[in-house]
């Protein structure tokens, strides 16, 4: 009999030795359920052949067709990925629907001997969970939002806060994105795909602790933020990190390393910035980054266009906040920042 999942916290719980997606790589690619391998019984160009056969010509020559390509399919794997399976493993099966795929799949994994089990709704079911996690359910805990000007070290003292036992959301990680459009970190997952690690993330906090989430904007890179966690963070107490802006600029100095490293990147992406500022401007910065004046460059980009932009942003907000000064960031100075950001975070929910 199908599993059935009623709740995140099912999501949490389940005890398989690997959860297989048998969806075409396409379907796979855009989301998936959180530690789910790839295994599809039918590929892109298979699935849309019998999807094309079924509504063209009848359902029962696509199903034939379709039986004959999963079985081929079928056979791949249990002579590659498979073939060293024990024989008390345990794999949890999914499709889109819990249908066809997942239980043509889950009978021949059976008839080996394997305990494969799929899930009632598929894929669809994850994902009307993580639906009404984000979007309908109200956040289940207190929050506290972690503010600060850029490069005053918010993600790093986020880091170091569960250790002094405060719960975290880290968005920034779940987006795989550095905050500026200095701090790309590569490719992002899909929009589903993030919504989905946020909601099992949040799934995760004790209702009776409060939980930290560093201050972003609505969008992270190109993954948003459901409407319900923005307006959450809206309105939740503040701790804004509050530290000189030339410690903040060497501060960036090491935190960018791999950026200041390719000065060919660098400077594209200062360029970026041209309908913002004046020629001038932009003529200066490249020639900081050009010469190695990495700290100058950074205090500049924060004088020039970061800090007017956090201030204009903050005059928006009439939030409860709390400042924690922050002298030093260097890597010996944050744990003790930390310790601080954790005793303010408490209080904040105390006032």
């Amino acid at each position: 009999m199908p599993i059935e999942l009623k709740s995140l916290a099912d999501v949490l719980a389940l005890d398989f030795d690997d959860i297989i997606d048998v969806r075409a790589p396409a379907e796979y690619a855009e989301d998936h359920m959180p530690s789910a391998i790839s295994l599809p019984v039918l590929d892109d160009a298979e699935r849309a052949r019998v999807g094309t056969i079924y509504k063209q010509v009848s359902p029962f020559d696509a199903r034939k067709i379709g039986a004959a390509l999963v079985s081929r399919n079928a056979a791949k794997h249990l002579e590659g990925p498979l073939a060293g399976k024990p024989g008390g493993w345990r794999p949890l099966v999914y499709c889109w629907r819990g249908g066809q795929r997942s239980g043509s799949f889950s009978i021949i994994l059976q008839q080996v001997g394997w305990r494969a089990e799929t899930i009632k709704g598929g894929y669809k079911a994850w994902r009307h969970l993580v639906v009404d996690s984000l979007y309908d359910d109200p956040f289940p805990a207190r929050m506290v939002v972690l503010d600060g000007n850029t490069g005053s070290a918010k993600t790093d003292v986020l880091k170091r806060l569960p250790a002094r036992g405060v719960q975290v959301v880290d968005l920034e990680g779940l987006a795989n994105h550095r905050g500026s459009l200095f701090g790309s970190m590569g490719d992002q997952p899909s929009q589903k795909a993030f919504e989905g690690r946020l909601a099992l993330a949040i799934a995760g906090l004790d209702p009776q602790k409060p939980v930290v989430v560093e201050a972003e904007s609505s969008k992270i890179g190109n993954c948003r933020l459901a409407p319900r966690i923005w307006r959450e963070m809206v309105v939740a107490p503040r701790v804004v990190i509050d530290a000189p802006r030339r410690a903040r600029a060497d501060y960036l100095t090491r935190a960018y390393a791999d950026l200041t490293g390719d000065v060919a990147r660098l400077d594209e992406v200062i360029q970026r910035l041209k309908p913002l500022h004046a020629a001038e401007v932009i003529g200066a910065w490249r020639e900081m980054a050009s010469s190695g004046a990495f700290a100058d460059l950074a205090d500049s980009l924060m004088e020039r266009h970061y800090d007017p932009r956090y201030s204009k942003h903050r005059a928006r907000m009439d939030v409860p906040h709390t400042s924690v000064e922050a002298g030093d960031l260097s890597e010996s100075a944050l744990d003790d920042l930390a310790d601080r950001v954790a005793e303010a975070a408490f209080a904040a929910l105390h006032r």
